[in-house]
């Protein structure tokens, strides 16, 4: 199988600077692309000038993650992608552990490797972590990672296991499995699409899988700070929109649960001060209930497939049963 890097890059010409050698060092065996969205910091001159052997693939507008590495990924040809963000420093044999799961079972459609924080690195990183789960109502979380506790790796998920979603800060992806799932849903423009397509690529009978046995070490907001209200709103809209697809059961008990759940959010942001929060959730339901016909003709487009989920809400495990570790999560087919 031939291998293919592709880097998505808006305005991060110090991020390139800093992290994109490290990936042509220990990527001999892969095809290096750059998937620039219309950058206008000096991204381009630098790639030209400090690394020509990289593909450049020019988007003429920003897209997005979802839209930037649809229109990118037309032009290149290999059998797998790794998408990369370019805040990520990857390490020596990274690739391998991607290219011997994926032939070790065509059901295998997408790959993660093990995501650390480069500011901790001792701890897992937000984005990822070990491998991401959803909750029965469609809260993301992770092994390693439980909203904002984070844990120190010490081996604990050193397993290779199936999970139910990849993370976007390095995905590893067979391209007839992405050409088969129409890539991301460009509607989404950022934050949970890679949980929208590996949901849908469960629903066609594909597997995520999680190894331990490949590292990065990931920056985080390289894009868009944690502290974004336009982050806020791009995880609770495209959270909704993704349990209206992709959902075997019936998804109106769950938004109607959703709802009350995103405005005790919203209150809490109100106690916290962060205004802008609040009213990016209250933003995020409009947007997403205005989207509501074209959300609703795309599930009757989509095929279903009943998933299993671990358990039935972690934000109950989280702030009221005050668990923070995913070893000590209570499953639901335990």
């Amino acid at each position: 199988m031939d291998i293919a890097v592709v880097v998505l890059n808006w305005n991060g010409k110090a991020l390139l600077e800093t992290y994109l050698a490290s990936v042509l060092t220990h990527s001999a065996e892969a095809k290096v692309y750059v998937a620039d969205n219309a950058s206008t910091d000096g991204s381009l001159e630098l790639l030209t000038q400090q690394f020509p052997e990289v593909v450049v693939l020019k988007n003429t507008t920003n897209l997005g993650f979802a839209g930037g590495y649809n229109q990118a990924l037309n032009y290149v040809e290999e059998d797998i992608y790794v998408l990369l963000n370019n805040d990520v420093k990857v390490t020596k044999g990274w690739l391998s552990p991607f290219l011997e799961l994926f032939a070790s079972n065509p059901s295998i459609a997408a790959i993660q490797p093990k995501i650390k924080s480069i500011q901790h690195p001792k701890n897992f990183d937000y984005a990822g972590a070990a491998g991401g789960f959803i909750d029965a109502l469609g809260y993301p979380f992770c092994r390693g990672r439980i909203f904002d506790s984070i844990e120190e790796d010490t081996g604990q998920y050193d397993t290779e296991i199936e999970v139910f979603w990849a993370s976007g800060a390095c995905l590893a992806i067979r391209k007839e499995c992405f050409e088969l799932a129409d890539g991301f849903d460009e509607s989404y423009f950022a934050h949970q699409e890679e949980i929208d397509l590996c949901w849908r690529l469960k629903n066609l009978g594909f597997s995520i899988m999680y190894t331990y046995k490949s590292e990065v070490f990931h920056q985080g907001g390289g894009t868009l700070s944690s502290s974004s209200s336009y982050k806020t709103f791009l995880n609770f809209r495209n959270s909704l929109s993704s349990i209206l697809k992709n959902s075997d059961r019936n998804p109106y008990p769950i938004l109607f649960v959703r709802m009350l759940l995103d405005g005790i959010a919203g209150l809490r942001f109100l106690t916290q001060g962060k205004f802008s929060h609040f009213f990016a959730i209250f933003r995020a339901h409009l947007s997403f209930y205005s989207k509501f016909r074209d959300l609703i003709e795309k599930r009757q487009q989509l095929p279903k497939k009943k998933q299993n989920f671990l358990v039935r809400s972690i934000v109950w495990h989280s702030f009221v049963l005050s668990i923070k570790q995913f070893s000590r999560l209570k499953m639901i087919n335990k």
